[in-house]
C-alpha cells in the first residue's frame, strides 16, 4: 500500500507540474561576449483563438472536417464510412458466435482485444458519414 501511495503522490505531483507557469531564468551581468544572447520571453496577454468555425444555414463548411478530411471527395469518405461499418458488424457477430460457446460466459474466452478494437469501426463510420454528407452538401 506504501508504494502505491508513493506512485500516487509522485502521479499528481508530475501532473500538477503542467500547470506551474515557466520560471524565467536570470540574466548574468557579466557576460562572455562569444556566450549566446538569451532573449527573455515577453509575456503576451493576447490570446490567439483558432478559426471561427460557426456557420449560418443547414450545413457546415468542409474546413470545419480539419486539414485531411476537407481536401477529400464525399465518395471517399462514403467508401470509408462503409468499410467501417462492415469492420463493426463482423465484429460484433464474431464476438456473438463466441459468446455461444460452452462456458464463454463464465471463463470470459468470447472477449477478444481485435473484436474490441474492430468495435470502434462504429464511431468511426458514424463520424466519416457525417463528414461525407458535409462534403456532399458543399459540393465536393
Amino acid at each position: 500500500m506504501a508504494k502505491f501511495t508513493l506512485l500516487l503522490i509522485a502521479a499528481v505531483v508530475a501532473v500538477s507540474s503542467a500547470f506551474v507557469p515557466a520560471a524565467q531564468t536570470a540574466t548574468r551581468v557579466n557576460q562572455v561576449s562569444f556566450a549566446p544572447k538569451i532573449e527573455e520571453r515577453t509575456a503576451s496577454s493576447s490570446l490567439f483563438m483558432a478559426e471561427d468555425m460557426t456557420w449560418e444555414g443547414e450545413y457546415p463548411p468542409s474546413k470545419v472536417l480539419g486539414p485531411i478530411m476537407s481536401k477529400m471527395p464525399s465518395g471517399v469518405l462514403a467508401l470509408s464510412s462503409m468499410f467501417f461499418l462492415g469492420v463493426c458488424i463482423y465484429s460484433c457477430v464474431q464476438s456473438g458466435l463466441l459468446l455461444r460457446e460452452p462456458g464463454a460466459i463464465e471463463n470470459g474466452s468470447w472477449v477478444k482485444w481485435y473484436y474490441i478494437v474492430e468495435g470502434f469501426g462504429g464511431p468511426l463510420a458514424w463520424g466519416t458519414h457525417v463528414a461525407s454528407w458535409i462534403q456532399r452538401k458543399n459540393g465536393m
